[in-house]
């Protein structure tokens, strides 16, 4: 500031007489122009140093991965086809474990549940026979599920394709339970049979469950025509198969035994109408079937036949007592052991050693319980019994009964634990019999 006076007097003297009044205002005017331009500089150098101060900003976090997305090309929806926001696929299934002690005796490849046709009767020769009590550890139960959703022009197709781990040999290996798919009001696949209603399954946490009850899941073709106000109608052709005992046959000619095999010209046709409310459902099925046999170690197949058989299935839920519920179901027929949940013949020689189609009656009857929202039980009997026929040996099975009792705890929507009380008896042709008890203690988590 200095310099710039001295500077602006020295410019005074020099100009001097008539310019000086002018000149003066000139040099006010820079004097103001430098004056701003200090001013300004003054400024940026606080700013500069109020910077340096200041300390360091934080390093931005790095971005987080991404996750990998579950992709499910197939269930893509096809171009412009409605609904296209409903394809996806989903995922579930269960980890379930059972710990299991018997009193008595069980054909131990079928220890991981109570079947009343697998109780040994006849020690020894019968699978299982030995000392009273027995541990089992089982994993079995354990599941794994997808469902598929898929929109296309023609409708929205569903399929559901799952397995558990009880082995048909009663082993742990895989066992499909369905392949299915449906699309409008038809579908194709295995599934649970027509003729069964899955929806009378007690609450139990034994795999098997109550033998007089119509359980299997069959390959089949099913029609849904009429499906509204709370009433269903079905047809379905369903994968046959014929339960056969060669009884006493085998006695006049050994190699029977060996040679006498099913044969299945024709699907069995299924047809069933339920009717549900506030109160419950009923509902009931019919079949029409053949069931036959040939011989595959001759040339010709003979000897040979077929027989028709047939049966109804009257089933239902009601609700009492507020949130409880009684599941009932009646069954009976000819040639419908295939379709029980345990025991039974289809076809067997009758006296003159003809075939002979074999008579089933079976029932069910659990009432379940729930003490909370938490705790529950499940109380029931069931049982399935056949009329032999005058052909079969005096070890042919004739009738299996069944009952159980649990307390059953569900800690959350995912994990139930809980025990449960079982025993089964098992029944021959000549009278023979055989019981086994067990406990049951088994924990379930779902997803």
């Amino acid at each position: 500031m200095r310099k710039l006076a001295v500077a602006a007097a020295a410019t005074l003297a020099v100009c001097g007489g008539a310019n000086a009044q002018s000149t003066t205002e000139e040099l006010k005017s820079a004097l103001d122009q430098a004056m701003r331009t200090i001013q300004d500089l003054q400024a940026r150098v606080k700013a500069l140093e109020e910077q340096k101060t200041k300390p360091a900003a934080p390093a931005a976090a790095p971005a987080a991965a991404a996750t990998a997305p579950v992709v499910a090309p197939g269930a893509a929806a096809d171009a412009g086809a409605p609904d296209a926001g409903q394809a996806r696929a989903e995922i579930y299934g269960q980890a379930m474990t059972d710990a299991i002690y018997d009193f008595k005796k069980m054909n131990p490849q079928w220890a991981a549940t109570l079947r009343p046709s697998q109780i040994p009767i006849f020690c020894p020769g019968s699978p299982g026979c030995g000392q009273d009590g027995q541990f089992t550890f089982s994993i079995r139960q354990s599941s794994l599920g997808v469902r598929g959703f898929i929109p296309t022009e023609y409708g929205l197709i569903k399929t559901d394709l799952a397995f558990d781990l009880f082995g048909s040999d009663g082993g742990t290996n895989i066992h499909w339970l369905r392949a299915w798919a449906e699309m409008g009001m038809y579908g194709v696949g295995q599934y649970d049979s027509n003729f069964m209603d899955i929806s009378v399954f007690p609450n139990t946490i034994d795999y098997w469950g109550p033998p007089g009850m119509v359980f299997v899941r069959n390959p089949q073709f099913r029609i849904t025509p009429f499906k509204q106000q709370g009433m269903t109608l079905a047809v379905s052709l369903e994968a046959p198969n014929s339960v056969i005992d060669t009884g006493k046959v085998t006695q006049v000619d050994p190699s029977l035994g060996a040679g006498i095999a099913p044969r299945n010209r024709f699907p069995d046709l299924v047809g069933s109408f339920r009717y549900e409310g506030d109160w419950g459902h009923v509902r009931v099925a019919t079949m029409l079937r053949q069931v036959g046999f040939h011989n595959t170690a001759s040339a010709d197949g003979e000897p040979a036949n077929e027989k028709t058989g047939y049966g109804i299935n009257m089933s239902g839920t009601w609700k009492v007592l507020g949130r409880d519920q009684l599941n009932w179901q009646v069954v009976g027929g000819k040639a419908i052991a295939s379709y029980m949940n345990d025991g039974g013949i289809d076809l067997a020689p009758n006296a003159s050693l003809q075939a002979e189609t074999v008579k089933s009656q079976g029932y069910l009857v659990y009432y379940n319980h729930l003490w909370t929202d938490k705790w529950s039980s499940a109380l029931g009997l069931s049982q399935h019994k056949q009329t032999n026929t005058d052909g079969q040996f005096n070890t042919a099975f004739r009738r299996g009964s069944y009952g159980s009792i649990n307390v059953l705890y569900q800690m959350n929507k995912n994990v139930m634990t809980g025990a449960e009380y079982i025993w089964g008896k098992n029944e021959s042709k000549d009278g023979s019999s055989a019981t086994d008890a067990r406990l049951q203690w088994s924990t379930r988590v779902t997803f």
